[in-house]
């Protein structure tokens, strides 16, 4: 196993009513101003900005708001929501969303505490010291922003989607009622639900000497999420899916099932968001439509570990213990394991090709894609195989 450090500070509050703390939850962090960001009507239309509005006057504390966050957030909103937090004296954001509302916030915290242009942060040529506190109300379970250090952005300018990475972003606290879940629709929780296997699915496609306790956290999480994701096709408004799957949501993408790794594979997610910088897709969808190409191009390299979850994740039987099969055993059950995963995306209508996904990509546009996702080739990406620009082609090729 790796050496690790495991930091998780965000306080969880989780369970039926649990956005009706949001006045006692604020005075705790000593804010006097806070800034409501959210994304389109649905905050509105639910009546959830209306009930945290009341909430907060009730208890003294001020606020201004700020919605219109996009899936795949964008840096014009984001400027616009550093120069309100400046102007009005805001000491606090809260996201009352899902991921791209959290990532949104962090990135305004970013822009409000440090001098400069906050795109600097997500083109790496600066690392942020400070961000303004933000707490979230979440509606979404998907990303697992309200637990992780991350955050993405996506710059009109080029239509360039990327990351920033830092720990003074993390969250003060989430609040999580599954409740607050319910309305969403199925394409959007089928998206939640491949967005929160993939971020545990990245850590587990490694090359390294793992942990038998992270390993099984991480199989049980997979297998949990695909249960509870074909319920919630059934059965919407089941209180106990949408919960096990909020809660997935969260320790998928806090660290702890990258605990002892060398940190995991986040091929897919960057050949990923070069799809969502350049046709807006939904971004669990992408990463449906483009991981069963990565799979097959990369596993290979690792054979064992990719029919370890065909036997452990998807519950494919193998004849004996995978480490007394001869390579030809290995192999064939890798490959079912990477079919099988397609066919959970297929039983919750999520793509497995770019087709499937509803774009039709140009040889000209796949050069484009592959020279932004390796920053010009000037990196690799993923850790089963290190891909530079040629991998990549070949990976949106296979995708089609």
């Amino acid at each position: 196993m790796e050496n690790f450090t495991y930091f998780t500070p965000t306080k969880v509050i989780f369970g039926r009513d649990a956005e009706k703390q949001i006045g006692s939850i604020l005075k705790e962090q000593g804010c006097k101003k806070v800034l409501l960001h959210y994304g389109g009507s649905s905050a509105s239309r639910s009546g959830l900005l209306n009930r945290i509005e009341v909430i907060l006057l009730q208890s003294g504390i001020s606020f201004l708001s700020l919605g219109g966050v996009k899936p795949n957030p964008r840096l014009s909103l984001v400027h616009e929501g550093i120069n309100l937090c400046k102007s009005s004296g805001v000491d606090f954001i809260l996201a009352i969303g899902g991921g791209s509302v959290i990532d949104s916030a962090k990135a305004i915290g970013y822009g409000v505490a440090n001098e400069g242009e906050v795109w600097d942060f997500y083109e790496k040529k600066r690392t942020p010291a400070a961000c303004l506190p933000v707490g979230a109300i979440l509606t979404i379970a998907a990303a697992g922003s309200e637990m992780s250090n991350s955050s993405v952005i996506t710059n009109e300018n080029g239509w360039l989607k990327r990351g920033c990475n830092a720990d003074v972003s993390r969250c003060k606290f989430a609040i999580m009622n599954p409740e607050l879940t319910f309305t969403l629709p199925e394409y959007q929780t089928a998206c939640g639900c491949v967005d929160i296997m993939m971020h545990t699915m990245e850590r587990y496609f490694n090359q390294a000497e793992n942990m038998e306790l992270t390993d099984g956290i991480s199989e049980a999480l997979m297998r949990d999420v695909m249960k509870h994701a074909k319920i919630l096709k059934r059965d919407p408004t089941d209180y106990n899916a949408r919960a096990e799957v909020m809660w997935a949501s969260s320790l998928s993408h806090n660290g702890l099932t990258g605990c002892g790794t060398d940190g995991g594979d986040f091929a897919s997610h960057q050949i990923e968001h070069e799809l969502g910088g350049m046709f807006d897709v939904a971004h669990g969808a992408g990463l449906a439509a483009i991981w069963g190409s990565w799979a097959r191009y990369v596993y290979q390299e690792n054979p064992l570990r990719f029919a370890k979850f065909a036997v452990n994740v998807h519950n494919i039987p193998s004849s004996t213990d995978l480490e007394d099969l001869t390579e030809e055993e290995i192999d064939s059950l890798a490959l079912a394991g990477i079919k099988a995963m397609e066919n959970f995306y297929h039983s919750i209508d999520m793509p497995t090709s770019l087709t499937e996904l509803g774009i039709s990509v140009t040889d000209e546009q796949i050069q484009e894609l592959a020279e932004k996702c390796s920053f010009g080739q000037t990196r690799t990406v993923g850790i089963v195989k290190k891909l530079d620009k040629q991998d990549v082609i070949q990976i949106y090729q296979n995708a089609r």
